[in-house]
């Protein structure tokens, strides 16, 4: 059997109210108490009720004392930085409340909108008799949907553009690494045989400024007579026999 949920009111009924006091009393000390136990942590309460005359305290009047001590040590600033009273607790709960009411009221509008869109499409449904707000909240959606559907259709076709790329390279692996070796060889015989030309057209060069130079050191002759022109002397003397 499920719990009854209590209504947060005022209880007029004086015996109830006291009755009730008591045990949420109980309950609150017992929760403290798991709290510091628990965690760790210094804890206290104090508890005025029109039925004693004498403050409730927790766990006792010395730790109690010690506990406001070291409250009112803080700076000011950090003593009402976590600090909630009842007017603060409720301004937070009504807050929350209607930011869930806010969110449910949109999405019954979106469901609203949707059912408008698909009944006219199909025709159980016409357009006529619409306010102005309606018709701005449909092509918001319409709007909406079409965004979504490019999105979509993007994505669809860059997977397919990576799969169909992924699959060619499956594919045609050894073709690739056949032609790249196919290439290197191609570039190197090219380059040696560029090399090989280089070496023979320098090495014909040298022959021929090597019989020129013989040539150039033969002896002339005149007259029955030679003459050697040294090329190498700086002298520029002539020896006749």
């Amino acid at each position: 059997m499920t719990r009854k949920k209590v209504k947060l009111a005022y209880i007029n009924n004086d015996a109830a109210r006291k009755a009730t006091y008591k045990k949420r009393k109980t309950g609150l000390i017992k929760k403290v108490s798991e709290l510091s136990t628990l965690c760790g942590v210094d804890v206290c309460a104090i508890i005025y009720s029109p039925f004693n005359t004498q403050p409730e305290v927790y766990p006792s009047l010395p730790g109690v004392q010690c506990i406001v001590e070291k409250f009112k040590k803080m700076p000011e600033i950090e003593q009402s930085k976590k600090m909630m009273n009842q007017e603060v607790f409720l301004k937070q709960k009504i807050g929350k409340v209607s930011e869930q009411m806010k969110k449910m009221k949109k999405e019954n509008r979106d469901e609203e909108m949707n059912r408008l869109l698909y009944g006219n499409l199909s025709g159980k449904m016409n357009l006529q008799g619409l306010t102005v707000t309606d018709l701005n909240d449909l092509t918001s959606l319409i709007d909406q949907n079409l965004m979504d559907i490019n999105k979509r259709m993007e994505k669809i076709a860059k997977e397919t553009k990576i799969a169909r790329m992924t699959t060619d390279a499956a594919a045609t692996p050894n073709g690739k690494v056949k032609a790249n070796v196919a290439t290197f060889a191609t570039t190197s015989t090219t380059d040696n045989n560029g090399r090989g030309r280089g070496m023979q057209r320098r090495g014909d060069s040298n022959t021929r400024n090597q019989a020129n130079s013989n040539n150039n050191n033969k002896s002339m002759k005149f007259g029955g007579r030679d003459v050697i022109f040294p090329l190498r002397n700086n002298n520029n003397n002539m020896n006749f026999n």
